[in-house]
């Protein structure tokens, strides 16, 4: 029901920025943000959803507010996506479900078409699952390149082992997992810590990086949120789908 943010998923380490999650994303929307990024941090551990009424507090308040709105964490079936889809998301986030379950991103796809991304979470390549708890063998580009053939509309990439560190985004293996992929755009996640990092990411923008998302830089104030979106825009053009909060 808060605002957090955690320090390479563990939860023993999180942060707490606000207490009323409707108003922070009012604050973000009036900052310029282009997408809200949601994550239901207590749902992505329990593996259902556990931070209802906090989503449909942001959604009702964002109502009148054409911002595409992407939602992950514990989402695990089809009946959690089609509820999500229903309540006004316009994203969905398959991660750990996706490493385990194959099969259901392949459903979502087909099921709801232009609504599904996928989430991987990886450290030293390789993807890890359970709110980061559990690192597989299964290697990140192998495993986005499948669902790229699924339909998904990007990936959601996050270097774990920078992710709320505040220590810069992970250039190199963002862009060769975009470089790996023909369609399916890439997102960037984990590190965002200045203005450097957004004008580093724009400059390899054309590879098929999509957009990025900061959490712990805008709260701390590291970045500063519309001017970081001012320089995208600079340097992407008016095309940029911007910085996801």
């Amino acid at each position: 029901g808060q605002c957090v943010r955690l320090r390479q998923g563990r939860m023993n380490e999180a942060t707490v920025y606000g207490e009323d999650p409707a108003a922070m994303a009012r604050h973000w929307v009036t900052q310029g943000a282009r997408r809200l990024h949601l994550v239901d941090l207590d749902g992505a551990f329990a593996g259902r959803p556990k931070n209802l009424a906090a989503i449909e507090a942001i959604l009702e308040e964002l109502a009148d507010d054409e911002i595409p709105i992407q939602l992950g964490g514990g989402i695990r079936d089809l009946d959690t996506i089609e509820r999500y889809l229903d309540m006004g998301i316009d994203y969905v986030i398959i991660g750990t479900a996706a490493v385990k379950n194959p099969g259901l991103v392949q459903d979502a796809c087909t099921a709801f078409p232009g609504h599904v991304l996928v989430g991987l979470d990886a450290k030293g390549g390789k993807v890890a699952t359970d709110g980061w708890s559990k690192v597989t063998g299964h290697d990140v580009i192998d495993l986005a390149r499948k669902f790229e053939g699924y339909g998904v509309e990007a990936i959601v990439y996050t270097d774990i082992g920078r992710d709320g560190m505040l220590t810069g985004v992970n250039i190199e293996a963002t862009v060769a997992l975009a470089q790996a992929l023909t369609q399916c755009p890439v997102i960037a996640s984990g590190g965002i810590a200045s203005l450097a990092d957004v004008e580093a990411l724009c400059q390899v923008a054309h590879e098929g990086i999509l957009g990025a998302i900061t959490g712990r830089a805008i709260y701390e104030g590291t970045l500063d949120y519309a001017q970081a979106q001012a320089r995208a825009d600079a340097l992407c053009g008016q095309a940029a789908k911007g910085v996801g909060v």
